[in-house]
């Protein structure tokens, strides 16, 4: 069987259903647009102009014949997965079609922050969403985000901080961390949180912050920290915060790494009480104002995931259910 992924994969976790579809020996590629940038400072300036006077990326244009020209090269796939189809022309997602006879996309954004057109909608046979609201309002399948890595808590690791947090710079998470950091001064608890954002955005978010005082442990920073090393900083902790963007419905990565190292959660997703894995031993949804948070929380024992319903989440499950392999016999 060939299979190919298709995606920008900015954060690097598409990479792990390719390798997930290799070990079941399948045939498996990703073409991976993110890495396709401009090569030199001539491409970049002259995009720069395109971009200003023609209203053209050309970098998205590279990107797009990157895709097609892999697909001219890979040959006819029996199935395809794109990930997120905003990313793509119309045109593109016509042409990549004409490579198989199955195109199913997953959607790692609900539609009201990542609009996608009906027309590209209608171009897949299958539609996975995270998204709660987008699945009862459109009809898509749903499916959450996996875990991606083994289990691999270390009994005898005593973590140094009671919570941790890394995040991409959002008004909607930073007032409420404003509001978090109060309430975890107040309970003498020891905590780090890394804010990602762009360029030129260090000082707005440290003016975000003016009213906090400076010993909080909060790092600004503009460099992306590879998801890989994630694992280390989680460790250290007993818990892990997860915070929802406007609009957002779905789990995040965070829940299923928390799970994956037998960690606690905490977060404002109010969602996570439906799922079969929810337990408030180990998931603390926090209200409006946080005064639900407690030491207590954090000083009870992690309990255990029943292994059937830690299977349902993991990657092996989610490349058997997108491509239609084999169950878990």
């Amino acid at each position: 069987m060939k299979i190919c992924v298709i995606s920008f994969d900015f954060w690097g976790y598409d990479q792990y259903i390719v390798e997930n579809l290799r070990s079941k020996n399948i045939d498996a590629h990703h073409i991976k647009i993110g890495d396709v940038t401009h090569s030199n400072f001539s491409e970049r300036a002259t995009n720069a102009v395109s971009k200003i006077f023609l209203n053209k990326n050309l970098k998205t244009e590279k990107r797009q014949r990157f895709v097609t020209d892999s697909l001219a090269q890979l040959g006819h796939q029996d199935q395809i997965l794109v990930m997120n189809p905003d990313t793509f022309d119309l045109s593109t997602l016509q042409e990549i079609r004409k490579y198989t006879d199955r195109l199913i996309t997953y959607l790692y954004d609900s539609l009201d922050r990542v609009p996608v057109d009906k027309e590209k909608i209608n171009l897949f046979d299958k539609i996975f969403s995270f998204d709660i609201a987008d699945i009862q309002k459109y009809g898509f399948e749903k499916l959450t985000n996996y875990i991606y890595m083994p289990n691999c808590r270390s009994e005898n690791a005593t973590p140094e901080m009671d919570l941790f947090y890394i995040t991409s710079y959002d008004n909607k998470r930073v007032e409420f961390i404003k509001l978090l950091t109060k309430r975890l001064l107040e309970l003498q608890l020891k905590f780090q949180i890394i804010v990602i954002g762009k360029k030129g955005w260090k000082h707005q978010l440290r003016n975000a912050f003016i009213k906090i005082p400076e010993n909080l442990h909060i790092i600004f920073s503009i460099k992306k920290i590879d998801h890989k090393k994630l694992p280390e900083y989680y460790k250290n902790s007993r818990a892990l915060l997860d915070l929802t963007r406007e609009n957002q419905y779905g789990l995040s990565f965070r829940v299923f790494e928390a799970m994956a190292l037998k960690k606690k959660i905490i977060t404002d997703n109010e969602s996570i009480k439906s799922y079969d894995f929810y337990n408030p031993q180990n998931i603390l949804v926090l209200n409006e104002t946080c005064s639900n948070l407690d030491k207590s929380f954090f000083e009870s024992p992690y309990e255990k995931v029943p292994e059937e319903i830690y299977y349902k989440y993991t990657l092996e499950h989610w490349t058997n259910k997108v491509f239609g392999l084999n169950k878990k016999t």
